[in-house]
Protein backbone atom coordinates (compact mmCIF):
# COMPACT_ATOMS: atom_id res chain seq x y z
CA UNK A 1 0.00 0.00 0.00
CA UNK A 2 2.21 3.11 -1.45
CA UNK A 3 1.95 6.26 0.36
CA UNK A 4 0.64 9.74 -1.14
CA UNK A 5 0.39 13.16 -0.05
CA UNK A 6 -2.57 15.11 0.89
CA UNK A 7 -1.27 18.66 -0.21
CA UNK A 8 -4.45 20.55 1.51
CA UNK A 9 -2.55 19.41 4.71
CA UNK A 10 0.90 19.25 3.74
CA UNK A 11 3.07 22.58 4.58
CA UNK A 12 6.43 21.12 2.87
CA UNK A 13 7.80 21.21 6.59
CA UNK A 14 7.76 25.04 6.77
CA UNK A 15 10.01 25.38 3.51
CA UNK A 16 12.72 24.23 5.01
CA UNK A 17 15.51 22.10 1.66
CA UNK A 18 14.59 18.60 3.16
CA UNK A 19 11.18 17.69 4.69
CA UNK A 20 10.82 15.27 7.30
CA UNK A 21 9.72 12.45 4.77
CA UNK A 22 12.38 12.82 2.45
CA UNK A 23 14.84 12.44 5.52
CA UNK A 24 12.99 9.42 6.31
CA UNK A 25 12.38 7.25 3.56
CA UNK A 26 14.91 4.61 3.17
CA UNK A 27 14.20 5.03 -0.85
CA UNK A 28 14.41 8.30 -1.46
CA UNK A 29 10.67 8.56 -3.02
CA UNK A 30 10.08 11.47 -1.32
CA UNK A 31 10.58 14.88 -2.74
CA UNK A 32 10.00 18.34 -2.26
CA UNK A 33 8.52 20.25 -5.58
CA UNK A 34 9.48 23.90 -5.00
CA UNK A 35 8.11 25.47 -7.34
CA UNK A 36 5.19 23.32 -8.25
CA UNK A 37 6.44 22.61 -11.54
CA UNK A 38 6.04 18.77 -11.11
CA UNK A 39 2.62 18.72 -9.82
CA UNK A 40 1.12 21.72 -9.45
CA UNK A 41 1.58 22.29 -5.43
CA UNK A 42 4.43 24.57 -5.04
CA UNK A 43 6.25 23.70 -1.72
CA UNK A 44 4.61 20.39 -0.86
CA UNK A 45 5.92 17.01 -0.75
CA UNK A 46 5.06 14.00 -2.82
CA UNK A 47 5.98 10.27 -3.58
CA UNK A 48 7.31 10.24 -6.71
CA UNK A 49 7.34 6.81 -7.61
CA UNK A 50 4.65 4.99 -5.81
CA UNK A 51 5.12 1.33 -7.47
CA UNK A 52 8.34 1.43 -5.78
CA UNK A 53 7.14 2.42 -2.43
CA UNK A 54 8.66 -0.16 0.40
CA UNK A 55 5.86 -0.04 2.39
CA UNK A 56 7.79 1.06 5.68
CA UNK A 57 5.28 3.65 6.63
CA UNK A 58 7.95 5.96 7.87
CA UNK A 59 6.89 9.04 6.19
CA UNK A 60 3.47 8.57 7.09
CA UNK A 61 4.69 8.33 10.84
CA UNK A 62 6.98 11.09 10.90
CA UNK A 63 4.61 13.62 9.09
CA UNK A 64 4.59 16.34 11.41
CA UNK A 65 0.98 17.52 9.76
CA UNK A 66 0.23 14.04 9.02
CA UNK A 67 -0.20 14.75 5.93
CA UNK A 68 0.88 11.85 4.28
CA UNK A 69 -1.69 8.50 3.66
CA UNK A 70 -1.81 4.91 2.34
CA UNK A 71 -3.11 4.12 -0.93
CA UNK A 72 -4.63 1.20 -0.73
CA UNK A 73 -4.63 -1.83 -3.16
CA UNK A 74 -8.02 -2.29 -4.10
CA UNK A 75 -8.23 -5.97 -3.39
CA UNK A 76 -7.52 -5.36 0.43
CA UNK A 77 -9.33 -2.08 0.76
CA UNK A 78 -11.81 -1.43 -1.86
CA UNK A 79 -13.27 2.02 -2.89
CA UNK A 80 -14.61 4.09 -0.30
CA UNK A 81 -12.24 2.73 2.84
CA UNK A 82 -9.38 4.20 4.11
CA UNK A 83 -6.77 4.00 6.61
CA UNK A 84 -5.33 6.49 8.55
CA UNK A 85 -2.32 6.95 11.24
CA UNK A 86 -2.84 9.29 14.35
CA UNK A 87 0.81 9.76 15.72
CA UNK A 88 0.86 10.70 19.62
CA UNK A 89 4.18 10.86 21.79
CA UNK A 90 3.77 7.55 23.22
CA UNK A 91 1.78 4.95 20.52
CA UNK A 92 0.21 5.69 17.14
CA UNK A 93 -3.26 4.72 16.48
CA UNK A 94 -4.45 3.32 13.59
CA UNK A 95 -7.86 3.78 12.16
CA UNK A 96 -9.84 1.97 9.34
CA UNK A 97 -12.50 3.07 7.89
CA UNK A 98 -14.25 0.48 5.96
CA UNK A 99 -16.54 0.80 2.94
CA UNK A 100 -20.17 0.29 4.71
CA UNK A 101 -18.68 3.13 7.41
CA UNK A 102 -17.99 1.09 10.25
CA UNK A 103 -14.64 2.23 12.15
CA UNK A 104 -11.80 -0.21 13.94
CA UNK A 105 -9.14 1.37 15.88
CA UNK A 106 -5.41 -0.47 16.64
CA UNK A 107 -3.72 1.33 19.32
CA UNK A 108 0.25 0.70 18.96
CA UNK A 109 3.06 1.34 21.18
CA UNK A 110 6.48 3.34 20.13
CA UNK A 111 9.59 3.61 21.05
CA UNK A 112 10.00 6.28 23.72
CA UNK A 113 14.07 6.37 23.69
CA UNK A 114 15.56 9.26 22.18
CA UNK A 115 16.96 8.22 19.08
CA UNK A 116 20.87 7.01 19.70
CA UNK A 117 20.31 7.10 23.05
CA UNK A 118 20.83 2.67 24.00
CA UNK A 119 24.13 1.13 24.19
CA UNK A 120 23.67 -2.12 22.37
CA UNK A 121 26.67 -3.96 24.56
CA UNK A 122 26.02 -2.19 28.09
CA UNK A 123 26.38 -5.36 30.42
CA UNK A 124 27.85 -7.16 28.16
CA UNK A 125 31.47 -8.69 28.57
CA UNK A 126 34.55 -7.24 26.62
CA UNK A 127 35.05 -9.65 23.86
CA UNK A 128 38.87 -11.87 24.28
CA UNK A 129 40.05 -12.25 21.08
CA UNK A 130 42.10 -15.13 21.63
CA UNK A 131 38.90 -17.04 22.41
CA UNK A 132 37.21 -15.48 19.11
CA UNK A 133 37.08 -18.87 17.37
CA UNK A 134 35.69 -20.62 20.84
CA UNK A 135 31.95 -21.59 21.18
CA UNK A 136 29.45 -19.36 22.73
CA UNK A 137 31.20 -16.32 20.05
CA UNK A 138 29.70 -14.86 17.21
CA UNK A 139 32.00 -15.89 14.55
CA UNK A 140 31.91 -19.48 12.81
CA UNK A 141 34.64 -21.36 11.04
CA UNK A 142 33.26 -21.98 7.24
CA UNK A 143 35.49 -24.60 7.23
CA UNK A 144 33.69 -26.14 9.82
CA UNK A 145 30.20 -25.74 8.12
CA UNK A 146 28.56 -28.66 7.21
CA UNK A 147 27.60 -29.29 3.56
CA UNK A 148 29.12 -29.05 0.30
CA UNK A 149 31.14 -25.51 -0.10
CA UNK A 150 30.78 -25.57 -4.09
CA UNK A 151 27.14 -25.08 -3.58
CA UNK A 152 27.54 -21.86 -2.31
CA UNK A 153 26.36 -18.82 -4.29
CA UNK A 154 29.82 -17.16 -5.25
CA UNK A 155 29.08 -13.31 -6.16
Amino acid sequence: MPTFVRTEKCDGCKGQDRTACMYICPHDLMKLDKDGSETGHAMKSYNQEPEQCWECYSCVKICPQQAIECRHYADVVPMGASVQPLRGSDSIIWNIKFRNGNMKRFKFPIRTTPEGSIEPYEGKPEIDLANISAPGNFTIDPAKLPGDRSELIRL
